[in-house]
């Protein structure tokens, strides 16, 4: 195995791939995918030439396309946390849902740490920047270092993948928080932390070659923890009423790509504008909060500035919301939601990237759970066990919507017609 003592940075590692793995044993393919941005200190998206004793080279053209090769996926969920976008940033300040799990540092290294300034994640821990900004590279040197894929992951150590249901979390060491929970009055994990999240291929079987060809051609979705079933499809002729076809999905493929592909060149000259059909449905589980709402985001290069857009595609009719109190629930999320739409603000002069997000309706985080089933009242503040006064904490985030995000389509005027 190769050791970050020879690959200081993540050309090296690229480098020896290639060298000990592609070139040097028959049949040996490989990829690799980086995890965790919102706590890279802003460093995960600069450079892949960058070590601790280099500064911040540009990416160059060479780079961008190996960058492009080695990483077509990129973790956007995990136990410690989400790297979508952040709330608190100016750029994501009118997308609520870029407040979903999200810490007070950028930098694991500043937890509880006295000697390490605890900072602010900036724009550039998380993913749709890096989306955005791969735009603006592949205008400058023609090759997107950051056209990623999207999974999402548990990265709990418990040796127990895919364990990510919120009830009865028994915290990313299995161990109680600390490897040391000794009554019922200790959280199994930190508060801030969570189960982690699912990355979910299609693959057309179950086999590694089969699995390992999606991850490469980028056709995968993550999701915050539940199994949520999502299609994303983009092309330029879908009908308006494809979401009541029964072989919806083999007309998505025929007449255009799927989550991670490429738009094909529009079949005909001056063509309006791409149309997507995004369908999701609830996860099967009997407890399952349903669905509340599909969005679509678009992130754009008008050639001097990146762009941004959250659009509603699809909600579920009437109010759909928890009781913070009790767990209980209100309303019921949907079976299957599912829309078609096109793009009213498209140009075909710019570079463009589209993703679809899929929230379930809202339920109790796995550490409401907790506080409820330990009787904690917090309405009668001085029987709070000590151990358990996170449970009525101002921060304490209680009710959350579970969710899932497609990897982008991508748009690049080049895919036009000549003439």
């Amino acid at each position: 195995p190769i050791s970050w003592i020879e690959t200081p940075s993540a050309r090296d590692l690229w480098s020896h791939l290639q060298v000990d793995c592609v070139e040097g044993v028959e049949g040996c393919d490989a990829l690799t995918i980086p995890h965790n941005s919102n706590l890279s200190g802003g460093l995960l998206f600069e450079s892949a030439r960058l070590t601790n004793e280099t500064g911040r080279p540009e990416i160059d053209a060479e780079e961008a396309a190996a960058r492009e090769r080695w990483e077509p996926l990129v973790e956007i969920m995990q136990h410690k946390g989400d790297s979508e976008c952040d709330v608190r940033a100016e750029i994501w300040a009118d997308d609520e849902e870029c407040g979903f799990e999200k810490f007070a540092y950028d930098r694991f290294g500043s937890k509880n740490s006295r000697f390490v300034e605890a900072r602010l994640p900036s724009p550039r821990n998380f993913v749709r920047d890096a989306l955005a900004r791969g735009l603006a590279i592949e205008e400058r040197t023609g090759a997107n270092p950051f056209k990623y894929g999207i999974i999402a992951s548990t990265d709990t150590h418990i040796a127990a993948p895919g364990l990510a249901e919120e009830k009865d979390h028994p915290g990313h060491g299995g161990a109680g928080k600390g490897g040391g929970a000794s009554s019922a009055e200790d959280f199994p994990d930190d508060f801030e932390f969570g189960p982690g999240g699912l990355a979910v291929l299609w693959a057309e079987e179950n086999s590694r070659d089969a699995l390992f060809a999606a991850m490469q051609r980028r056709e995968a979705y993550g999701t915050s923890g539940t199994r949520p079933v999502v299609r994303f499809f983009g092309g330029w002729e879908y009908p308006d009423d494809l979401c009541a076809d029964p072989d919806l999905v083999r007309t998505g493929y025929a007449g255009g790509v799927p989550m991670g592909g490429d738009l094909p060149a529009a079949s005909r000259q001056g063509e309006a504008a791409p149309r997507f059909v995004a369908w999701a449905a609830r996860d099967s589980a009997t407890d399952s909060a349903g669905l509340e709402k599909v969005q679509i985001v678009k992130g754009w290069f008008d050639g001097e500035e990146l762009q941004e857009r959250v659009v509603d595609v699809a909600a579920v009719q009437g109010e759909v919301a928890v009781d913070r109190a009790t767990c209980e629930r209100r309303g019921r999320g949907a079976d299957v939601l599912c829309a078609v739409w096109q793009d009213p603000d498209f140009d075909a002069s710019e570079r463009a990237f589209y993703y679809a997000r899929v929230l379930e309706a809202p339920s109790c985080r796995w550490s409401q759970l907790f506080c409820l089933e330990a009787g904690v009242d917090c309405s009668a503040s001085e029987s709070v066990p000590e151990g358990l006064q996170p449970c009525c904490s101002e921060d304490h985030r209680a009710v959350q919507r579970e969710r899932a995000w497609t990897s982008p389509i991508w748009y690049a005027p080049s895919a036009q017609p000549a003439g």
